[in-house]
């Protein structure tokens, strides 16, 4: 019975050591099978974030469908698809959400049909003066300019203000001091003029002095006539957003006047935080509620998906008087693109890589 005993305890500690011997090669195995190098937080973003995405505007306004011809709207949509193309062409071939912003807009400036660069509006001294701001949300640097007259591409001199001065403002003279020594070419100021712009302003001159009057006499302003801006917000495949806003201002404005275009966090923000916002409207509102950059901190700090952050932010310029919209990419690629007007004109280019343009609400 001793033997026999012994032999049952001897059996059951060879069992046991088989067990651990063969746990432990077990697990040896599993670790030789896994990689030496583990994907960091950092690749899982992007793998995450690997989605690229564009929207676009070219102002928001009381915009009727009954009092746009077709051939008007044609040109209009036409207008907002080639910037969506240009930008949309950057972001498939791998290229930076700067890049792409950026070259959306310079399309946009190019452009007479919209309030910025080439069919920007006339100052009530009949000068033209554009803004423009850009802004990196990888790093949050951005550059910006007001009140520049001899500038066809300002959306291009704001990002050479972001990356060659230690600056993010620059306006009138030294902004194109400024352009010039940094080898941007200057142009004479007819090339701005349309006879669109500049009859708005006629209009708005002759309604000013008939109330000045009190002749009584009646005229119809539109927003077309009065203001607009152009903007682009992108996400490309590294996960970082960017935004990028251009304008020529507001009809019969004071000389010198500036409004939130080229203010960082009124008119334009960008961070991979949250998203990247380019705002269009009643700039002096768009100010004092810093709405580009509410949408990113109601996200940030009150937990809101960008489109309730969007629209929270756009409610209280409506509080205060004001009329606009924004356009608003997340970093997950969602966009939002609210306003509070009759339209905006807008585009973006879907997951599919359709694209979508529209103009009324």
């Amino acid at each position: 019975m001793k033997l026999a005993t012994g032999c049952v305890a001897n059996c059951f500690f060879a069992l046991m050591l088989f067990n651990a011997a063969a746990s432990a090669l077990a697990q040896g195995t599993a670790r030789s099978a896994t990689p030496a190098v583990e994907r960091t937080p950092d690749n899982n973003t992007n793998m995450e974030t690997r989605n690229i995405g564009l929207a676009i505007h070219g102002g928001a306004g009381t915009i009727e469908r009954s009092k746009m011809t077709p051939e008007k709207e044609r040109e209009y949509r036409a207008g907002l698809e080639r910037a969506l193309a240009a930008g949309y062409e950057i972001l498939k071939r791998g290229g930076s959400s700067l890049d792409a912003t950026e070259a959306a807009v310079r399309v946009l400036e190019d452009d007479p049909h919209f309030n910025a660069g080439r069919g920007s509006v006339f100052t009530s001294a009949g000068t033209n003066e554009m803004d423009a701001s850009i802004m990196d949300g990888k790093t949050l640097k951005a550059g910006a300019v007001g009140s520049v007259q001899h500038i066809k591409n300002p959306i291009a001199l704001a990002r050479l203000v972001m990356e060659k001065s230690p600056h993010v403002m620059l306006d009138c003279a030294g902004a194109e001091a400024f352009a010039k020594a940094n080898g941007m070419e200057l142009v004479d100021q007819k090339y701005f003029f349309t006879q669109e712009r500049w009859d708005a302003l006629q209009k708005m001159k002759a309604a000013e002095k008939a109330r000045a009057s009190g002749a009584g006499k009646s005229f119809i302003i539109t927003d077309q006539d009065r203001h607009g801006t152009v903007g682009a917000v992108a996400l490309d495949k590294d996960g970082n957003l960017a935004a990028a806003t251009s304008t020529g201002g507001t009809t019969n404005k004071l000389p010198g006047r500036i409004g939130d275009t080229p203010v960082i966090g009124a008119g334009t923000y960008a961070n991979n935080q949250t998203c990247a916002v380019s705002c269009t409207g009643d700039g002096e509102y768009f100010i004092r509620t810093a709405v580009a950059h509410e949408v990113s901190a109601l996200m940030q700090y009150r937990g809101m998906k960008l489109q309730e952050a969007a629209q929270t932010a756009l409610n209280a310029v409506k509080n205060l008087g004001g009329e606009g919209g924004l356009i608003a990419i997340d970093k997950n690629g969602e966009i939002a693109l609210p306003f509070n007007t009759n339209g905006m004109y807008r585009g973006y280019v879907d997951t599919n890589g359709k694209f979508v343009v529209e103009i009324y609400k």
